[in-house]
């Protein structure tokens, strides 16, 4: 509500004192309209900015493609040039129909084939310029291109092949313009490590082999 102070206009001073209908009637409309809040016209900004909607930028929540913790296949292999031999991303074990979730929060800026197989891409805003963007294939995307998707939720199911594995792996790559990267360092460190150490009770655990006996 937007509020401002009104100069009493001299004449309503002095008519207060007439107590009659007509000044009782005149007194009222001009306390209604102080109270009332102002509306911005149409077509006009307002006031306070609209909050952004979840997942129309990266909020730096990771979360692995499939499954929990998967094994790595094949990992991340530099090529020595643009056109050389390597290989570019990262090969997460999966059965096909697996859920495919976001790495991370972000737009998804390609659904297609290519090469006989279905790629997803989604692209991560505010992680510099050129932004992030990562790529899963084989897929069946269950979203379309323009999609803002959360980190975390399931943008895809894994498709039969073909596959860079024989039993079947999501390949996972990551690129920021035509630079491919190592998809596994967008994961911290304890989705990569199976989180911190924890402290184990002293009941129940094993005692060390004897020196004497040899146990």
């Amino acid at each position: 509500m937007i509020s401002a102070v009104v100069p009493f206009p001299s004449t309503l001073l002095a008519m207060i004192t007439l107590r009659t209908p007509v000044v009782l009637a005149a007194l009222a409309a001009f306390a209604l309209i102080l109270s009332t809040p102002l509306v911005p016209l149409p077509g006009t900004a307002p006031a306070v900015a609209p909050v952004s909607a979840p997942g129309r930028a990266d909020d730096g929540r990771r979360f692995w493609p499939v499954g929990s913790r998967p094994a790595v296949r094949r990992g991340w292999e530099p090529p020595a040039s643009g056109y050389g031999r390597g290989h570019r991303g990262v090969d997460l074990a999966a059965v096909p129909g697996s859920p495919v979730r976001a790495a991370a929060g972000g737009r998804v800026s390609f659904v297609g084939r290519v090469a006989g197989r279905g790629v997803l891409s989604i692209t991560l805003p505010g992680t510099g310029d050129p932004p992030l963007r990562i790529t899963y294939e084989p897929v069946e995307p269950l979203v379309a291109k323009g999609d803002e998707v959360v980190a975390g939720r399931p943008v895809a199911t894994l498709a039969a092949g073909p596959s860079h594995c024989a039993t079947g792996c999501l390949h996972w790559g990551l690129l920021r313009g035509t630079a491919y990267l190592d998809p596994l360092s967008l994961l911290p460190p304890e989705l990569l490590h199976g989180g911190p150490s924890r402290l184990l009770p002293v009941f129940g655990v094993p005692e060390p082999p004897s020196r004497t006996t040899g146990r």
